[in-house]
């Protein structure tokens, strides 16, 4: 049976929507812009009254195509830009509170701005890392290219290095390499700030998942088995978390936190009304502690043939699909909340949505 979907706020923004504010502000549905020169954070209901300042706004260092997946602090207060060649803290004034440097994302050179490599062709479509604030706000993590012969403390060479860092300085905490060889990659935050998730791509060898957890000035990585699985989400109050199959993506998959145990699977081809060529896209979450969003569609990604579905997180019945009265975005994003927002394809209309009443 189809459930109406009923519209909280729909606004649109001046430019291309990120996405949510990840970790949010209680109370508050912000969202993030990012354009070549600034990224900025909009206030989804003072939007809706007409108000289109944003909150903030960062001048960016370097240009999007030069950028990885940024981060803001919960207070609003320091943007962290993932660059091709370092990862820098920027300030609301554009003032640089510190920088990292790594090696390049494309030649694996180390550069010193991004004048020296914007112009080239080779750049044009690189590899990159992201950020993300850990749920207290009290530290980044930012996925880099390599730092050195020391990036790991055992002293084992790394392609690729996970820090953990102080935002207040840039002091880096901790660091561990993922022996990783990322095309990309992304952040899933988890509500204990010691606990975070890492998505990384490489295309077509695989998808790698790693949770790392931060203990006594030592980062502990653990990675899932066989590199076959994307790290989609973490669940209600962090003991569950969600992936779904790297290649068809027919599986959306509920593992304990603790163990990474898979508890139960929601295959695609199996839903009623029947999806038989569908399979899970990349945006889910929770809507509320029992309940998670997500979409199907023809070839697992895209807008085409697009089906948005509620189960419950606990013990995987699926709810059902979701009637939209009025045109929705291919990709489902739970706020937590009781609601959650879909993003037009063009980007720049949001829409907030939330259970019909009981």
């Amino acid at each position: 049976m189809e459930i109406n979907a009923q519209p909280v706020t729909a606004v649109s923004l001046p430019t291309a929507c990120d996405g949510p504010l990840t970790p949010g502000v209680p109370s508050r549905r912000l969202v993030t812009t990012r354009t070549d020169t600034t990224l900025a954070v909009y206030d989804l209901d003072r939007l809706a009254t007409g108000d289109d300042t944003p909150l903030v706004a960062f001048p960016a260092p370097w240009p999007r195509v030069a950028s990885g997946v940024d981060a803001v602090a919960p207070g609003l207060d320091l943007a962290v830009f993932t660059g091709l060649h370092a990862v820098r803290g920027v300030t609301p004034d554009g003032v640089t509170r510190w920088e990292i440097p790594h090696g390049c994302w494309v030649c694996e050179e180390w550069h010193e701005t991004a004048e020296e490599y914007t112009a080239d062709p080779a750049h044009k479509h690189p590899d990159h890392g992201s950020a993300c604030f850990g749920a207290d706000g009290r530290t980044v993590w930012a996925h880099v290219r390599e730092l050195g012969e020391d990036d790991d403390p055992r002293g084992e060479s790394s392609p690729e290095t996970w820090l953990v860092i102080d935002p207040a300085d840039g002091t880096v905490a901790a660091r561990a390499g993922t022996e990783t060889y990322a095309a990309g990659s992304h952040h899933v935050p988890h509500p204990d700030p010691a606990v975070m998730g890492l998505a990384v791509g490489e295309g077509q060898d695989g998808s790698p998942a790693l949770w790392g957890r931060l203990t006594d000035g030592v980062l502990h990585v653990e990675r899932l088995p066989d590199d076959d699985r994307i790290l989609l989400a973490a669940g209600p109050g962090g003991r569950t978390f969600l992936t779904r199959g790297h290649e068809q993506g027919q599986e959306l998959t509920v593992h304990r936190t603790s163990d990474h145990v898979v508890l139960g699977t929601v295959r695609a081809d199996r839903l009623e009304p029947a999806e038989p060529a569908a399979g899970w896209g990349f945006r889910c979450g929770l809507v509320d502690d029992r309940t998670l969003v997500a979409e199907t569609s023809e070839h697992g990604y895209g807008a085409a043939d697009v089906r948005h579905w509620l189960i419950d997180v606990e013990t995987l019945d699926v709810r059902g699909p979701i009637r939209y009265p009025a045109a929705a975005g291919p990709h489902p994003i739970g706020l937590g909340d009781g609601t959650w927002l879909t993003v037009s394809s063009r980007g720049e209309d949001v829409t907030v949505w939330r259970l019909p009443s009981p």
